[in-house]
């Protein structure tokens, strides 16, 4: 791993202490919502996906740190394990998607009928390429039932390249190929232009 990659993971140093975290967290609030507005892609009525970054990430940890008030090292240390994942490298993208179910009577019906969804969801290039998520080894092996799916998954898109020129060159469509969940989005301009800056070096 080069240089460049690695500089983008976070480090012990780049999370503020409680007290400090909270002279800048309204602003750096602020900051991430509108981040996180553009990041978000809808995929039909029932579904999102959020593409994360360095400051998405950030701000998990450091609100996480301060509502279990984690003051060790030891104890940032663990969240930075568990979200640096999550921070894409140059050619990458992160996205948390959310099968957003909002009753018990949904959860019954849809999380079965969605059982393979982490691995039905694409970026549909213009050169004709797709790049479909995967999943890491630790979410997989929480996927304990093949006949029911989770309300979140954490997806890594890795393209090429010249998948990487395709995406900054024409449309890119976000689909879902599971025969109970056809759907597909655009990308807007503006979030194409945001999650370039994941893609490019």
């Amino acid at each position: 791993m080069n240089t460049a990659m690695s500089d983008r993971k976070l480090t012990l140093d780049d999370i503020s202490d409680l007290r400090a975290y909270e002279r800048e967290r309204e602003q750096f609030r602020n900051t991430v919502i509108e981040k996180r507005r553009l990041r978000r892609v809808a995929l039909g009525t029932l579904m999102s996906l959020s593409f994360e970054n360095r400051d998405t990430m950030r701000y998990q940890i450091q609100e996480m740190i301060r509502v279990e008030k984690t003051m060790t090292d030891e104890g940032v240390l663990e969240e930075l394990n568990a979200y640096n994942p999550m921070i894409p490298e140059p050619g990458q993208l992160c996205a948390t998607l959310f099968v957003e179910l909002t009753s018990e009577d949904q959860v019954r019906e849809w999380l079965p009928k969605l059982a393979g969804l982490e691995r039905s969801v694409s970026l549909r290039l213009a050169d004709g390429s797709k790049v479909t998520g995967r999943i890491d080894d630790q979410h997989a092996a929480g996927l304990t039932r093949e006949d029911v799916t989770a309300a979140v998954h954490y997806l890594t898109f890795d393209l090429t390249t010249a998948q990487v020129a395709a995406f900054e060159a024409g449309d890119v469509i976000v689909e879902c190929a599971l025969p109970t969940y056809l759907e597909a989005a655009a990308l807007t301009v503006a979030t194409k232009a945001e999650l370039l800056r994941d893609l490019l070096p």
